[in-house]
């Protein structure tokens, strides 16, 4: 009859992890154009339900959780549960009720549409 043995116990040899999750600043693209500007924001592994968008007095807000989901007993760990976090100044100019978000493959797309007021204008010249 063979014995099994544990090779390892992991409890006994993973140091404490604090409660407090590690910050992230995602990676950014902007793009602005006469209508809007668009925000691009690196969060992989977070779901949308994680996510929250905060805009107010020329603020923008991006917080979003990453939590792993695992199962059984780890041998080799380097993803961890991650909260991404930025901020950012935005024109006043932007029409915040018509602002909208889509997250797709990891990406956070903000799309900030400007106000009428906002959009450049052509200006017509009379003669006198």
């Amino acid at each position: 009859m063979i014995e099994k043995a544990n090779i390892t116990t992991k409890k006994e040899s993973l140091p404490e992890r604090s409660h407090e999750l590690p910050s992230i600043i995602p990676v950014v693209d902007i793009y602005e154009n006469e209508d809007e500007i668009l925000l691009h924001a690196d969060m992989p592994g977070v779901a949308k339900e994680d996510i929250t968008v905060n805009i107010d007095n020329g603020k923008l807000d991006i917080f979003g959780v990453r939590n792993m989901k695992t199962s059984g007993v780890a041998s080799w760990e380097e993803f961890e549960n991650v909260e991404f976090r930025r901020s950012f100044s935005v024109p006043q100019a932007i029409d915040v009720g018509k602002i909208g978000a889509k997250l797709k493959d990891g990406v956070l797309k903000l799309h900030l549409p400007k106000s009428e007021a906002a959009k450049p204008k052509q200006i017509e010249i009379k003669a006198a």
